[in-house]
């Protein structure tokens, strides 16, 4: 009968010790998971950026209250625009390069930017490997948003991945921010840039 009892006794502390040292370890990840984040760094404004499969280069932002790089704007519309130059760093041509940016602090009608080449206008073409091309995002604002006179864009990159997990091919994964950087934001005449 004791012996019966002794052993029942030792399972419940055994038990009951296990327990109380997964509650415990449970706790102790659960509070450093709690943590606040590290804000993202602040980028060089004028530097090349690795942002994962693109290279990017912020060249200024402004706000135009004419049609600009072919986006046409509503009445009362005015359009922030980033230029950068942008070059493809993978080993075919692409244009999942909308992301890449997006201004802080506004609100914006539509998060997607209009993506244009700087020297022809074109809207939203493949960028070929290798090579660097001057682009345009384009935000259409209301006529009334206030942009501030020094601007905050987040930048996104990826990550490559030789095998994903459901296909096992290649590509181009998991989205996060690399870091901000902040540019002056130039106020255009109606004439355009």
């Amino acid at each position: 009968m004791f012996k019966t009892a002794r052993s029942r006794l030792q399972t419940w502390i055994t038990a009951g010790a296990g327990t109380i040292a997964a509650l415990f370890v449970a706790g102790l990840m659960g509070a450093f998971g709690a943590l606040p984040a590290h804000a993202p760094p602040q980028l060089p404004p004028g530097a090349a950026i690795e942002a994962g499969r693109w290279r990017v280069q912020p060249v200024r932002a402004y706000v135009s209250r004419a049609k600009v790089y072919g986006v046409p704007l509503k009445p009362g519309q005015k359009a922030l625009v980033l230029e950068v130059d942008l070059t493809n760093r993978t080993a075919q041509s692409d244009k999942a390069y909308f992301n890449v940016f997006k201004p802080d602090g506004l609100t914006l009608p539509d998060p997607m930017p209009m993506v244009a080449l700087a020297r022809d206008s074109t809207l939203t073409p493949e960028l070929h490997p290798g090579m660097t091309e001057r682009m345009a995002y384009v935000w259409p604002l209301a006529g009334d948003a206030a942009v501030p006179a020094n601007l905050s864009f987040g930048v996104t990159a990826e990550i490559f991945k030789p095998r994903d997990n459901l296909y096992g091919t290649p590509g181009w994964f998991n989205p996060y921010r690399l870091g901000t950087v902040t540019l002056p934001v130039a106020d255009l005449p109606e004439s355009g840039s």
